[in-house]
């Protein structure tokens, strides 16, 4: 049973063989010939690692540029260009991040479980598919960690005034999750755990005569903030390992008509963000346009699908593209949002210990007009779907990767750092061994899946999407570093079926310009990704370890 982890780098010191460092941690050679730190068996080391998560919420790439921590990280750790999730929607990509596992193999399909019986999405199709036992974190707590989580959970894991509070999640010994009222950034309740039962901690919201002061403290994102810190302070303390996810809400929309307090935008920052000349961050605010978003104003018309013959399939994207003045100011005002985000990132960096990792990632993304569209996700597009991805800690060595990751290698990449042979039926791959070597790959593919839904009233995207999310089709992807093959639905009836395909390469254009699986589809790179697909399709079934390691194998 393979029990890695990585241990610290030192300096290459005076040894023989010129991998040994100046700490006589044992060195091994990597793929391009450099030195760097052997990965021991857990048990031979005198403490295991600490593990904290910051999981952002509707981050987009286009805002990194805008947060200090990102560059911090990138500068001091591992950074994943090629990092995708598996559903742009938020309760889809968590349930895959807690399991390691396809949505498909999940059972949550959609944000929520929509009327009456149904069980396609939301907290009710997590907990009912037996996935709340196979999250990550609860074989970390059975491995002595103390497990902690703070924040945005699961969609439909809710509560509101008359209604009781929902049950216990397993696997935490800490659970202050922040229930959907946060949303609006004021005025929210979240949880405790006293004696292995939930409480409920309220959090009113300062009156709007107030001062701005006032009110940051008691934003969503300061609330988080503290109790991360505090945690992380407590238990740093200690000296016993600890795994702790802090789950942002940060740069999600509000999701009612109007902002707790007057004036506030679609996007509500604290209020200290709001002016300024950088109040953006890194980038001026005036200087984010339109050109920050690759693909806005491109004509949608070549990306209609096409049938397996090269024939025109039924185009999907018909909904009101965008205007420019709006993406704009919707961009500015989730950069001001990101801004609180990237603070506490840089105070959790700075209160942890040498022997604590720290990632960054993001649910999904978020697009505002590029493709010819409005806002919101659910796309296979770059905008949607590619996800920032960075490490810090003991023994990673600096440096892009070229490795192609999905959301649902976290899993088992936490569970080899905390000393444990991933689960089998993880369908993720751990990246822990990429952590010492930059050069190594071993996938250069990741897949995508999404199932057509009808929004409904408690569906947080239901605030600004109108109907464009209700049409995007169902469809299955592959994502390559320098390419994209989507197969839609385009018959949205039950039992039946009407393929269109979408192929673009990324060699030339940052985005999705024009689809060429008409012109291009008997090329040796349409083939082999229709063929990934073909592969894919056979990873069906749930928990049965020769299928995930079906699908782990299919990603090389």
């Amino acid at each position: 049973m393979c029990l890695f982890a990585l241990m610290a780098c030192g300096a290459t010191g005076g040894s023989d063989d010129g991998l040994r460092g100046a700490d006589d941690v044992p060195r091994q050679a990597t793929s391009d010939g450099s030195a760097v730190a052997e990965l021991r068996p857990a048990a031979a080391r005198d403490e295991r690692p600490n593990i904290v998560v910051v999981m952002l919420d509707d981050f987009s790439m286009d805002l990194v540029q805008t947060m200090r921590s990102v560059q911090r990280m990138r500068k001091a750790g591992a950074s994943y260009p090629h990092s995708f999730v598996t559903d742009s929607l938020c309760c889809v990509s968590r349930s895959s991040f807690f399991t390691g596992q396809y949505p498909h193999q999940t059972g949550v399909h959609t944000n929520t479980s929509n009327k009456g019986t149904s069980r396609l999405g939301g907290w009710p199709a997590f907990d009912t598919n037996g996935n709340p036992e196979r999250a990550f974190n609860v074989r970390l707590q059975e491995a002595g960690y103390q497990t902690g989580f703070v924040g945005k959970f699961l969609n439909e894991y809710e509560w509101s005034p008359g209604r009781a509070l929902p049950p216990l999640v397993p696997g935490w010994s800490t659970f202050n999750t922040v229930f959907g009222s946060a949303y609006d950034g004021w005025d929210f309740a979240s949880t405790s755990v006293v004696d292995q039962r939930l409480q409920l901690v309220q959090h009113p919201a300062p009156p709007a005569s107030a001062s701005n002061a006032a009110k940051d403290k008691a934003y969503a994102g300061a609330v988080i903030g503290d109790l991360a810190t505090d945690y992380i302070a407590a238990n740093e303390a200690t000296g016993a390992p600890y795994f702790l996810e802090v789950a942002l809400y940060a740069p999600h929309n509000r999701v009612n008509p109007e902002g707790h307090y007057a004036g506030d935008p679609l996007f509500p920052p604290m209020f200290r963000d709001r002016t300024g000349r950088r109040s953006c961050g890194r980038v001026a605010c005036r200087k984010l346009t339109v050109d920050d978003l690759p693909g806005f104003g491109d004509p949608r018309k070549d990306n209609r699908p096409r049938k397996a013959n090269g024939k025109r399939a039924r185009a999907w994207n018909t909904t009101r593209t965008l205007p420019a003045a709006v993406a704009v100011r919707d961009l500015r005002d989730r950069a001001r949002m990101a801004q609180s985000a990237d603070r506490l990132v840089t105070r959790i960096l700075q209160g942890v210990g040498p022997e604590t990792y720290v990632v960054l990632t993001s649910d999904n993304g978020f697009h505002l007009g590029q493709n010819g569209m409005g806002r919101g996700k659910g796309t296979p597009y770059d905008t949607d779907v590619r996800v920032p991805l960075l490490v810090s800690g003991p023994g990673v060595v600096p440096g892009k990767r070229r490795e192609v990751t999905s959301n649902i290698d976290l899993a088992p990449t936490f569970e080899e750092l905390a000393g444990l042979a991933p689960a089998p039926y993880r369908s993720g791959l751990s990246l822990v061994p990429t952590l010492a070597d930059p050069a190594l790959v071993r996938q250069s593919h990741a897949f995508l899946e999404h199932t057509q839904q009808t929004l409904t009233g408690n569906d947080p995207d239901a605030a600004y999407s109108g109907t464009e999310l209700d049409r995007i089709p169902s469809f299955t992807a592959v994502r390559s570093r320098t390419a994209l093959l989507a197969r839609f639905d385009l018959d949205p009836r039950p039992a039946k079926v009407a393929w269109g395909y979408e192929y673009y390469s990324y060699k030339r254009d940052r985005f999705e310009k024009r689809n060429t699986f008409a012109s291009r589809k008997k090329s040796p790179e349409v083939a082999a990704l229709m063929a990934k697909l073909t592969a894919f399709d056979g990873c069906r079934e749930v928990g049965d370890q020769p299928v995930a390691e079906a699908c782990r194998a299919v990603r090389q």
